[in-house]
């Protein structure tokens, strides 16, 4: 009689796992593509259960066991991953293929429907509404921001009186937020250091209980999570975040009802004005921001107060998390190769005895070498280290016809270190961007900001930063490493990131006087 039962449990266990994986059209051809074994009706959902460092790895060793594409079943749901250039290309390049995959509806507590997570029309016209936002000549009234910041971040170090070490997420994310709050949210933060570092902290915490959400959604248990601890640790994250960003915003809109909107009215005439690089902006209350045109646009009637909030809180972390983790890598990869260092720090003040001891947007636009580091740096350490996408369309890839509605797994980090497109891969070589290099390179073998339509709107926004805030550390400080990078595992997060990084500055002046 056992014997009997046993039997027909596991004569159900193959006929459920067959509906699950096998029963039609769309779940043979994925069974086509190759992907580590698993368990019935589950598949491989018990290999997401370790830690994030272990999630990490699995999900971004999955293209180089089965390359270059591989897939993975959580229950009903597979996912494929994919990192052939020619496969991004397609995906990437293609107006079918915008839509998020529903690992982003996570997201959808903090961003709702905003530019990162919405799709369709509504993505459309919140695309076309921003864009303006980062038209070359706003983005040089905000230059001055920028590198004030990065002078503020240098001064902040200089006040130490000697050797400084600090863990760079921390120390960089405080500096981003400034200028990402001065500039595109056209607010300050000076005298609300306790609510920008819980803002700040609650940012990470979020990004941790979103990956953990985001497979309890993908093994069918989100419906958990709201009763758990975490679940309630979210809420209250999420209440600090909006918190925030409803602060910001509310001052904003008083700033424009004391001056009767009159600078909302000349927004299109901004968009367009020149400006004297080489002259500082001091009336920063004419300096418009992406806020003060979402405000216009909700005073045109064409959005409303919970689309604004959800746009702010968007470029809020996106402008602020991500720029924050290139400049930790970029730092650490400059403290480990003195080389390197000494080089960027010889172009920086060279240009800066041109023009007069002053960082301007000319002088930033002058550092090949230092855009070279910084590309390198971006290769080497996607801050956007994954994108994930729904096929709009069946989709035909290099070897196989991936059907409408599959999530694909976009794997940019893997792109970045394959060895078919990159010599040597794990070295940090500047050069590779030397414009002979790049002229023969496939155009989707690097993608730091993604491609095709849905590229990052930020992306010239966040080099410019990075380099206003590099230039004058190299030229006031020496950069050595505590923590090597070669020693430290990423874990799975909303971007790249790793428990902690540490470097060294030493005042120029303190190590000429050891030398």
């Amino acid at each position: 009689m056992i014997t009997i039962i046993l039997l027909l449990l596991i004569l159900i266990l193959l006929i459920s796992n067959y509906y699950v994986h096998y029963h039609g059209k769309k779940k043979r051809l994925i069974n086509l593509i190759p992907g580590p074994s698993g368990y019935p009706i589950v598949g491989n959902a018990f290999q997401y259960l370790g830690s994030r460092k272990e999630q990490w790895k699995f999900l971004i060793s999955l293209t180089d066991e089965f390359y270059p594409i591989g897939k993975v079943w959580g229950f009903f749901f597979p996912i494929i991953s994919i990192r052939h250039p020619n496969d991004l290309e397609t995906i990437l390049s293609s107006t079918k293929h915008i839509e998020k995959s529903l690992l982003y509806d996570v997201l959808h507590p903090w961003f709702s429907n905003g530019l990162l997570t919405s799709g369709g029309a509504k993505w459309h016209s919140r695309r076309k509404i921003l864009t303006p936002t980062f038209h070359f000549n706003i983005l040089q009234q905000f230059i001055q921001i920028l590198i004030e910041e990065g002078e503020n971040m240098t001064k902040s170090l200089k006040n130490a009186g000697s050797t400084v070490v600090k863990d760079l997420v921390p120390f960089f994310s405080e500096h981003t937020l400034n200028a990402i709050c001065e500039t595109a949210m056209g607010t300050s933060l000076r005298g609300l250091g306790d609510f920008q570092q819980q803002y700040r902290e609650a940012v990470h915490r979020m990004g941790e209980l979103l990956i953990y959400r985001a497979f309890r959604q993908w093994l069918r248990s989100d419906w958990i999570f709201s009763l758990t601890s975490k679940g309630r640790e979210q809420k209250k994250m999420l209440k600090i975040l909006h918190g925030f960003t409803k602060r910001i915003i509310a001052e904003r809109k008083v700033y424009h009802d004391r001056t009767n909107g009159q600078y909302l009215k000349n927004f299109d005439n901004d968009t367009s004005a020149k400006r004297d690089d080489a002259e500082p902006v001091r009336v920063r209350r004419k300096r418009l921001a992406m806020l003060d045109l979402l405000i216009a646009a909700s005073r045109d009637g064409l959005m409303t107060d919970s689309d604004i909030r959800e746009e702010v809180d968007t470029f809020m972390f996106e402008g602020h998390d991500t720029t924050a983790m290139g400049l930790c890598f970029i730092s650490a990869l400059l403290a480990e190769h003195k080389d390197i260092q000494d080089r960027v720090r010889n172009e920086v003040n060279t240009a800066l005895q041109k023009n007069e001891q002053k960082f301007t947007m000319k002088l930033l636009q002058d550092l090949p070498y230092l855009d070279r580091c910084i590309k390198e740096a971006l290769r080497l350490y996607p801050s956007v280290f994954a994108i994930s996408r729904i096929a709009g369309e069946d989709v035909k890839l290099q070897s196989y016809l991936v059907p409408a509605g599959t999530s694909l797994h976009l794997n940019i980090y893997g792109v970045h270190r394959d060895p078919n497109f990159w010599s040597n891969p794990e070295v940090f070589e500047p050069d590779r961007f030397l414009p002979e290099k790049i002229r023969h390179r496939h155009p989707y073998s690097y993608l730091p900001f993604s491609a095709g339509p849905r590229n990052c709107i930020g992306q010239r926004f966040a080099i410019l930063e990075m380099k206003a805030m590099i230039a004058p550390l190299v030229h006031n400080f020496y950069l050595k490493p505590i923590d090597y990078l070669k020693n430290l595992r990423p874990k799975l997060d909303l971007v790249i990131r790793v428990d902690q990084l540490r470097v060294k500055f030493i005042p120029i002046g303190k190590m000429n006087l050891r030398l």
